[in-house]
């Protein structure tokens, strides 16, 4: 009877994983995949064309970039690069003279340069473009779905239609030719099908992870079979199951999708390949796989089950407003954590989960988190969700940055205690009381900044940052913003040579002290500049992110304390400069 119970247990916690919508939608796209990519991965492995299968994917990054930029569908700019891609290496690739390798390697590095210019000068792009890169089954749709099935049909009707001649290349190709098979059309449409699955692939696990779906368990069966019909249907099955066992890995660890079925598909290649040199197959394997599902179910993330009312907050500082409102009346479920990019972010299945039983989704608005929205939607729930961009009374162009003013920060503050008292009308008494304190200390704590600036000449109130994050504390604090290596929008984009120089001059010119870095920035660009111009690059800022547990910045208030007392200090050389300031 025990022993029922026990099992009864992990099995029940199973079905409530794939009892979830957007777990079940991930199941779908996986098996749809599962086809074509086991179909295609024995051909890529067949042929020796594992890393073209990479490259091919990662060689979409320009097309990407090009419909963020243009507005239009990102899997139609990603198969258009692709495409172009597999056309070129078909084209140009000579077994007997230059082989794959060669020319994909020398095509790829041109289409990586190309994005890279693309997305740094030409588009200033704040795309999602890492999310495509790494893939996220958490907010799959209907056009996710039907791509991968029309790949995988497309996989199925070649693999009948051209089967035996791609087979025939894979063994000999020069006795391919020889029995008077010259046309490079099948290679062709190899290529273009690899392409077209590659892009399928990227709702999945991305362009960057694509091997754990093509290429590594075509090669795991590999070890155990060297019969074409048998070494495809099993391949499609190990695919499939893979993919959904990864799936689940993914929300009891909460990790990123793609990475848990790459992890788990490598794991199976490294038991299978460990079962086949010690002779020991089904119990290696069996035992493996049986050992990583052990660890993975012993991994579950639990959620609030304390009856509170659950509010999802997409930023660290909206997620610091929410509980200095709502107190202990709510749970907030934070998606984004201190140094945490907001700008592309890959939403992980506990905030899916969080978002599906939440009363209430604050977001930051601006495009600052746009990835909220496809969240919310694929969560299955029904909460409110609050734009708090829409709210601030102060705004600066496109820059979404708000908070950085404390004029928007208190008409945050007022918008989600509204927000609250309509989601739980019983505590509003509690939700007006911890609003009032805390629109006081903002307040106090604004009056003190602008006390303290006007001490400082304007003109050494000049500011140069790596990340053009502080327009709106410049514009309320009276200081001159000289300059920023990145734009507002990203954090993504590179700066050029030119952009270097002509900020380098500029610094000069201007007689700037300092050049501060981000804390969620590497500081490395931020140096190299001060090293070149004489400035420091000493004092870091908060910009897009509250800083962690024990730092200055660890609060919203901290923040703005933090990179006030930063500034001071940075333009008039005194370290106790405006060190009064405090939260």
């Amino acid at each position: 009877m025990q022993a029922t119970v026990a099992l009864a247990t992990p099995l029940a916690a199973i079905g409530d994983v794939f009892s979830l919508p957007f777990v079940q939608r991930g199941v779908v796209e996986v098996l749809l995949l599962a086809v074509g990519a086991g179909l295609l991965g024995t051909w890529i492995v067949l042929r020796g064309l594992a890393f073209y299968s990479h490259a091919v994917g990662t060689a979409a990054f320009p097309g990407l970039v090009v419909a963020d930029g243009l507005g239009f569908a990102a899997p139609i700019g990603a198969f258009a690069a692709a495409a172009l891609f597999a056309a070129a290496v078909g084209r140009l690739a000579d077994s007997r003279r230059r082989g794959y390798d060669v020319v994909t390697a020398l095509i790829l590095v041109g289409a990586l340069a190309l994005g890279v210019i693309l997305a740094s000068d030409v588009f200033h792009s704040a795309a999602n473009v890492e999310t495509l890169l790494f893939g996220s089954l958490l907010v799959i749709d209907a056009g996710d779905l039907a791509l991968a099935g029309a790949t995988s049909a497309l996989a199925v009707l070649a693999t009948l239609a051209l089967g035996r001649t791609w087979l025939a290349s894979g063994f000999d190709a020069d006795a391919t030719r020889a029995i008077g098979m010259r046309s490079r059309a099948p290679d062709l449409i190899l290529f273009a099908l690899i392409a077209l699955a590659t892009v399928a692939a990227l709702s999945a696990v991305g362009a960057l992870l694509v091997s754990a779906l093509f290429v590594v368990p075509a090669a795991t069966v590999r070890l155990w079979t060297r019969r074409m019909l048998p070494w495809q249907i099993a391949t499609v099955v190990l695919v499939a199951v893979e993919g959904v066992v990864g799936l689940w890995i993914s929300v009891e660890w909460n990790a990123p999708p793609g990475a848990a079925i790459a992890l788990l598909a490598g794991g199976v290649f490294a038991v299978a390949a460990l079962a086949v040199t010690r002779a020991r197959r089904p119990a290696v394997l069996v035992g493996g796989i049986v050992a990583l599902a052990v660890v993975a179910g012993g991994c579950g993330a639990a959620g609030s089950s304390d009856g509170k009312p659950e509010v999802v907050a997409t930023t660290t500082q909206i997620g610091d407003f929410a509980r200095a409102v709502g107190g202990d009346a709510i749970d907030v479920h934070q998606i984004l954590q201190p140094n945490t990019d907001p700008h592309d972010y890959e939403p992980r299945p506990a905030d899916v989960q969080a978002a599906a039983g939440a009363r209430l989704v604050l977001v930051n608005g601006d495009d600052l988190d746009v990835w909220a929205k496809k969240v919310v939607e694929e969560a299955g729930g029904h909460p409110a969700v609050l734009d708090l961009g829409t709210k601030v009374p102060v705004k600066r162009g496109s820059d979404p940055h708000w908070w950085h003013d404390p004029v928007n920060a208190q008409a945050a503050v007022s918008a989600v205690h509204d927000a609250l008292v309509r989601a739980d009308p019983g505590h509003r008494a509690t939700f007006a009381r911890n609003a009032a304190a805390y629109l006081r200390r903002v307040r106090a704590l604004d009056a003190a900044i602008r006390a303290c600036f006007t001490r400082i000449p304007a003109s050494d109130r000049k500011l140069v940052t790596d990340h053009d994050a502080f327009g709106y504390f410049a514009r309320r604090y009276g200081i001159d913003v000289v300059g920023a290596v990145i734009p507002s929008q990203t954090t993504q984009a590179q700066a050029s040579a030119g952009d270097v120089a002509r900020l380098d001059a500029l610094i000069k010119r201007e007689d700037v002290r300092a050049v501060f870095p981000e804390s969620s920035l590497s500081p490395k660009l931020a140096q190299a500049i001060a090293r070149d111009t004489g400035a420091t690059a000493r004092y870091t800022l908060y910009g897009d992110t509250l800083g962690p547990r024990g730092s200055a910045g660890a609060t919203y208030l901290g923040m703005e304390a933090a990179n006030a007392r930063a500034m001071a200090q940075a333009f008039t050389g005194r370290p106790d400069a405006c060190e009064g300031v405090r939260p």
